[in-house]
């Protein structure tokens, strides 16, 4: 192990899948050699106190130089001038240690293994381990923000002096998490959220940190039930670049807008100091579709473009049950439940974590006994036959066929139009035609990481067509959001109705 001294800052990852020392070709680094590197605020050692076919351990150990990291600064950010050597960053796992991620696991984090690229998208058991973490707002925020990402999270608080009890608890935490994912997402969570956790950085955070934030946080941020917190905070408080990164995933990501409210949490430049700025609130449910619906139409983020299009079609349809097939989080659910000519919902998803996040936006265990009636949850595919999803006038498909393997529609037809038979399917997608207009969309590349395809609207009416036809459903078509003359809606939308004879 490297020699050190006090101010240093560790973190472990550890692997207990088959061949675990294969965890080294996902980051790059040999098990048998321990690497060094240099960086702007100390210098970063990466070795592995572990390393045998059942359990392989990486140790990040980041040396802090507290000079570095006040040279060069002026009066601004010094607060006082103590106050540049006597704090705690050299001892934290805060943005710092976010940065030595990017710098020692870039590749890994971006999910390239030129050697074993077969690895790349390997689920593995894996375990995190960061033993003084600062946590603003208590154990409770770390689990809010890890856990809907599909990590167990076991928080032990670290107390001010274990030798004096009556001072209580820091705000710092001892965190593990274990879970069964990819390495590369499990890179990205730890490089947004620790500082996330601090709610403080190091450095001086301009409009390239709403960049870095979409980037590395694009494939699961928009979805994350918690990401305008998220954005407030990893973008130290300064609300403005939080709205520019929500506007950014709720475009690109296709996910419902957030409302942040100014008011809780200034911004940064307001002389206000970090430790006293509380977690940015955010409204949830239907406060985010009415503030969003004040705004013009062409400038509403398209996720409530979309959502406000399927609720009408709804309307219009005379439905009276709808079922939400991949209804992720509840954000149609919550719509539908607010209106009470919907007298019957059930949202189904594959993830139980989504679940367990739409049980929350639905707030089902304190609604009324006469709104809990109206609606329910369930675990299953849409690729397979469920008589749960049978009976209902109305199925939705929002956002969700591009998120199956394309020799699954075939399967996903039978069960919906086939099997369930509603009266009414309604069915969006992007538009990959569209594509183009995404500035920071590259050439090629899917709006969500998640997408296993994305249509051009040929191919869509095509797919449509032809499944209406076969299982007796007459097809109709329009375009969600605004329509480019050459290009086409940034969504396309599907409505099939069942042939009275059908």
């Amino acid at each position: 192990m490297p020699a050190c001294d006090d101010r240093a800052v560790l973190l472990t990852l550890t692997s207990t899948a088959p061949s675990a020392t294969d965890l080294g070709f996902l980051l790059h680094k040999h098990p048998e050699r321990a690497q060094s590197f240099d960086l702007s605020v100390g210098r970063a050692h990466v070795f592995y106190p572990v390393a045998t076919p059942d359990e392989c351990t990486v140790a990040l150990l980041l040396e802090v130089d507290p000079i570095a990291l006040v040279r060069g600064k002026g009066p601004r950010d010094a607060g006082f001038s103590l106050a540049q050597y006597v704090n705690d960053r050299p001892y934290a796992a805060s943005s710092m240690l976010a940065v030595a991620l990017g710098r020692v696991f870039g590749s890994a984090m971006a999910g390239r293994c030129e050697t074993r690229p077969e690895l790349v998208d390997a689920a593995l058991p894996l375990t995190v381990h960061a033993p003084a973490v600062p946590c603003r707002g208590g154990v409770e925020v770390a689990e809010r923000l890890f856990e809907p990402l599909g990590w167990h999270v076991e928080t032990t608080p670290v107390p001010l002096d274990p030798t004096i009890p009556a001072w209580g608890d820091s705000r710092y935490v001892d965190l593990r998490l274990t879970g069964t994912m990819r390495v590369a997402e499990a890179l990205s969570h730890l490089y947004v959220l620790l500082p996330t956790l601090d709610a403080a950085k190091h450095y001086w955070v301009g409009s390239d940190e709403v960049d870095k934030l979409v980037r590395v946080g694009g494939g699961w941020l928009g979805a994350h039930p918690e990401r305008g917190e998220i954005a407030r905070r990893y973008l130290a408080h300064r609300g403005s670049l939080a709205r520019s990164a929500l506007a950014r995933l709720a475009e690109v990501d296709d996910v419902e807008p957030e409302v942040l409210d100014d008011a809780v949490a200034p911004e940064a430049d307001d002389a206000v100091a970090p430790d006293a700025i509380v977690a940015a609130s955010v409204t949830e449910g239907p406060a985010d579709r009415s503030a969003a619906a004040e705004a013009p139409a062409a400038t509403r983020p398209l996720a409530a473009q979309r959502l406000d299009a399927v609720v009408e079609v709804l309307r219009e349809s005379g439905a009276r049950s709808v079922v939400d097939l991949g209804c992720g989080e509840g954000v149609l659910l919550s719509a539908l439940l607010a209106d009470p000519r919907f007298e019957r919902l059930l949202g189904v998803d594959v993830s139980h974590r989504a679940l367990q996040v739409a049980a929350r936006r639905l707030h089902l265990d304190t609604l009324p006994d006469r709104a809990r009636q109206r609606v329910d949850l369930a675990q299953s595919s849409v690729t397979y036959a469920d008589a749960r999803v049978a009976g209902f006038d109305a199925a939705v498909l929002m956002e969700v066929v591009e998120h199956v393997d394309a020799s699954r529609l075939g399967a996903l037809a039978r069960a919906v139009l086939g099997s369930a038979a509603p009266g009414t399917v309604v069915v969006t997608t992007p538009n990959a035609e569209h594509n183009v207009r995404y500035e920071r969309l590259a050439a090629g590349a899917f709006r969500h990481a998640d997408h296993r395809f994305e249509w051009t609207r040929a191919q869509f009416r095509e797919w449509v067509g032809a499944v209406a036809q076969r299982y007796g459903y007459t097809a109709r078509f329009a375009p969600v959001g605004p329509e480019d003359p050459e290009v086409g809606p940034p969504t396309q939308l599907a409505v099939l109705t069942k042939d009275v004879a059908a």
